[in-house]
């Protein structure tokens, strides 16, 4: 077992550290090769059923032509799923949990919810399951499951929420009765490493319900389906070999997969199949096998003879039956291991040493993670936050050539696929570990989400943050044209660009010592932000387009798709470019202090900023009554109609804020002379002086680049922070609630707009996007960074009234200090125990076996902070754990420059 070199609490350095510093050379291109503790983590995703990359249909209907019916039965094409999952970091050897409670129809192999078109508000799990801890070296992972006694409702989950609408509440688990008398078992797995190829397992179940019960468990090991797609590639084999589960004839021959009696002292009995389509079962086909992937699942649930009696295949799992007290718990482990490791008697025993170990490691990362005065309630909110967007690290292979083309030894793809998504993106070929935005509704990377993902991991492992932000920047990923991948339902989507923002947060919360890294980013950055310029301001003029730009469907048009003629001109996309612009300008500063010849990229993105904000600040979007940025709509006649909604679509341009000190005179002397004459012709002459100011105290000059003036910027902030507009207890609503009536644009039919603090009741995007008044992060997070930086400017004489309306002033600082606060209170106990983003289910308030469980969800309710949407998105939404981490009323690393 890896010493740790340092057990200090509180001290810099940890053994977790020592293992994650074990990685060498550039990070996008040897990290997960040169550190071995990577070799085995939480690559196996939570759904590979109804994704685009396994949907081979002629309409692109991906939920329908891989659903979770087929998902038991059916070899899938680029990935693998399953419970509590691990896998090699080549995603060719697989281990995850099945269960059976003796009730339900199928194995319990992988888990349950709703395609897009069976939700009444989209796609929908139907589990409770939770990411318990993590370390992200892996050397432990830790998982919870809450599963029914009796028969999983799966037809009655389906019948009921198509009977709902949009207006109606979702129909979830709880709803059905099936953890009435507490009739449920907890269901714990815990791994942890005792070398890099040495895994222990710990799984353990205990019976809730008022009487003894049974249940089956079968941690399952099997290979990835690659033999089928492709000629010359050998069948790998398992068999049994003495008290192991073995591989052979693979690059991981001699890897074992052990398992100890259980606590009850009962055995487990090794059985096999084949990781291969049960083509009869869906297709009436011929058999490719008699044991095939359902094999366990058949043979375990209906006694089939589909199991392989000579002990050996592609998939293989120990099978122990247990019977459990009422309120007792039953214990399985088992240990994983490579062949350079030794397999004698006692392993079992010894694991529990390994665990206790690193258990402490896991406290001893934390303590040193944290800062020293930090709260019980908000550790947990830092743990459980980082410990999802550990787990949902997944491998992502996806050759979009192969992809549209077909496998050699499968039938050609339809026709229509050729022309439908994803094909301008035959460049695009991943086989990289990427962090997912939710492992079951997301499981794919999504470009801005993704960006927000490194921001919390530069603080737990900077190098696998700098590889995310890196790998997707490569040729492999960004395209010719030099536009990012958006996500893999449709790439050709434009995301906002948040991409030279989160570099320079992983910079400075690394340290801003890694300036190649900076620099690279930058430099493929240059393709993307000319991608801008070339493709979304189609006149020209610095206004720009973008369409949906992950605000889904914030406006009352569908912003992907004008009618015909119509042109829209987007406060977002304009503000999103000059905070585009702003950050690259920052970016070349940095890289200036150690090379001049980046002055000239400091020139150029100065003027580009200036442009742009010029564009904007005459352009008509800025309403100096109402204090906001409104959208214009232009139809083919050429007549114009402000869409006069209060979103933060007209939030975006005041997010653009760096503050820039003048720390070296002689090259702002430069600088200036170069510029004198261009800024002139640029902003007609008008006033600029308002950007620079001296510290009164110090005398230091500071420059502001923002869209705002100072008159503006106080307008904005008064709707910004009304308690009756935009201001919630728990952050800041996507619409103002003053409109609980709806808005309409009168020349186009049916788009409408209304406030609804949870799920909106429109189809667009799938009808599962909704920002048309619940709470998001990502823009909240944005918003608290941007008062920082005015606050660095302005000083502490700047104040305003907080909430507005209240009477009280504070300043910019205090009020970011204060939105972080009601950000982080989502997930905290009130006064009365109760945690918002609990909402109203009142077993998590009561129940202290769900009370300590945090979910992390996509968004949350615009009034009471109720989580909503996807259940497991810790990843945009742990940007929680650097508001946790770098508080803003802290002294963290704020900006690069600042």
């Amino acid at each position: 077992m890896t010493p740790a070199p340092d057990q200090s609490a509180g001290s810099a350095r940890t053994a977790e550290h020592a293992r994650l510093a074990e990685a060498t050379g550039r990070a996008e291109d040897a990290l997960f090769e040169a550190n071995p503790w990577y070799e085995w983590g939480p690559y196996l995703a939570e759904r590979a059923w109804g994704t685009v990359r396994e949907d081979y249909s002629g309409s692109g209907d991906a939920w329908d032509f891989f659903p979770h019916d087929h998902a038991r039965s059916r070899a899938y094409r680029w990935n693998e799923d399953g419970m509590a999952g691990l896998s090699d970091v080549r995603h060719e050897l697989c281990l995850a949990l099945a269960l059976w409670n003796g009730n339900d129809p199928i194995l319990k192999e992988r888990m349950f919810g709703l395609t897009g078109p069976q939700g009444n508000h989209g796609e929908d799990v139907k589990e409770y399951w939770w990411y318990r801890e993590a370390l992200p070296s892996h050397a432990l992972l830790q998982w919870r499951y809450h599963y029914p006694q009796g028969a999983y409702p799966y037809q009655w989950l389906i019948d009921e929420n198509a009977r709902r609408g949009r207006d109606d509440a979702e129909f979830e688990l709880l709803d059905t009765g099936v953890f009435d008398e507490d009739r449920y078992w907890v269901v714990d797995v815990t791994y942890a490493k005792a070398t890099p190829t040495d895994i222990r397992a710990l799984i353990t179940v205990t019976n809730r319900g008022p009487e003894d019960a049974e249940i089956d468990v079968l941690p399952t090991m099997w290979f990835r389906n690659t033999w089928r797609w492709s000629e010359g590639v050998d069948i790998p084999v398992l068999r049994l070999d003495g008290d192991a589960i073995t591989v052979a004839d693979h690059r991981l021959a001699g890897y074992r997969l052990q398992a100890a009696a259980a606590g009850d002292a009962s055995v487990p009995r090794a059985v096999f199949c084949d990781n291969d389509t049960n083509t009869a079962r869906l297709f009436g086909a011929e058999p490719v096998t008699a044991y095939p992937k359902d094999g366990i699942g058949d043979h375990v649930v209906h006694g089939a003879a589909t199991v392989n009696p000579a002990q050996r295949g592609t998939k293989a799992a120990w099978w122990y039956h247990l019977r459990v007290p009422a309120g007792g718990t039953a214990t399985v482990r088992l240990r994983l291991s490579g062949p350079d490791t030794g397999a004698g008697p006692g392993w079992a025993e010894e694991s529990d040493a390994v665990l206790a170990q690193r258990r402490r490691d896991v406290d001893e990362f934390y303590r040193a993670l944290a800062p020293a005065d930090l709260d019980t309630d908000r550790m947990q909110v830092l743990r459980q936050s980082c410990a999802g967007l550990i787990w949902s690290k997944q491998i992502y292979p996806y050759d979009v050539t192969r992809w549209l083309d077909g496998d050699p030894r499968q039938p050609a793809p339809p026709d229509g696929r050729r022309r439908g998504r994803n094909t301008d993106w035959r460049h695009l070929e991943s086989y990289d570990v990427l962090a997912m935005p939710d492992v079951w509704e997301y499981p794919w990377f999504a470009a801005w989400d993704l960006a927000f993902h490194t921001i919390p991991w530069a603080h737990l492992d900077p190098a696998f943050a700098k590889y995310q932000l890196l790998v997707l920047l490569r040729e492999r990923f960004l395209h010719p044209n030099g536009a990012l991948p958006a996500y893999e339902w449709s790439f050709d989507d434009v995301n906002p660009p948040v991409h030279a923002l989160a570099a320079l947060r992983v910079f400075a919360i690394d340290g801003s010592r890694d300036v190649e890294f900076l620099e690279r980013v930058f430099q493929k950055l240059l393709m993307n932000f000319t991608w801008w310029l070339n493709r979304q301001d189609p006149d020209g003029n610095n206004i720009f387009a973008g369409g949906f730009l992950g605000l889904d469907n914030i406006s009352p048009i569908d912003r992907s798709h004008l009618p015909e003629g119509v042109r829209l001109e987007q406060a977002d996309a304009t503000g999103w470019m000059a905070f585009y612009a702003a950050a690259m300008l920052e970016m070349a500063l940095v890289l200036a202090d150690r090379n001049p010849v980046y002055e000239d990229m400091v020139i150029t993105f100065l003027e580009h900023f200036v442009r742009i904000t010029t564009a904007l600040d005459t352009s008509g979007l800025y309403d100096a009554d109402d204090g906001f940025f409104y959208d214009r709509l232009t139809d083919a006649s050429g007549r114009s109609a402000t869409i006069r909604v209060q979103t933060l679509v007209g939030v975006i341009p005041a997010l653009v804020a760096v503050t820039l000190p003048e720390r070296d005179p002689q090259r702002v002397s430069r600088l200036q002379q170069r510029l004198a004459h261009r800024l002139r012709d640029i902003t007609g002459g008008t006033d600029q002086s308002w950007r620079v100011r001296a510290d009164p105290r110090t005398g230091q000059r500071r420059a502001l680049l923002s869209v705002l003036g100072e008159d503006q910027l106080r307008n904005v902030l008064t709707t910004l922070l009304d308690g009756d507009a935009m201001l919630s207890p728990h952050g800041l609503r996507s619409l103002s609630r003053r409109f609980t009536d709806p808005y309409s644009v009168a020349s186009v039919p049916g788009a409408t707009i209304e406030y609804s603090p949870a799920e909106s009741r429109t189809a667009m995007y799938g009808g599962n996007s909704n920002w048309r008044g619940p709470v998001w992060l990502p823009i909240n997070y944005l918003a608290i960074r941007a008062l920082l930086q005015y606050a660095t400017f302005y000083g502490d004489d700047f104040t305003i009234e907080y909430p507005t309306g209240s009477g009280v002033r504070h300043t910019l600082r205090a009020i970011a200090d204060d939105l972080a606060d009601r950000l982080v209170g989502i997930w905290t106990p009130g006064p009365d125990g109760r945690r918002p983003v609990d909402g109203g289910t009142d077993r998590f308030h009561r129940d202290p076996v769900w009370h300590e469980n945090l979910t992390f969800h996509e968004y949350f309710h615009g009034d009471n902070g109720a989580g909503l949407g996807a259940a497991h998105q810790t990843g945009w939404t742990a940007v929680v754990a650097d508001l946790i981490l770098d508080p803003p009323g802290g002294t963290g690393p704020g900006s690069v420059t600042s």
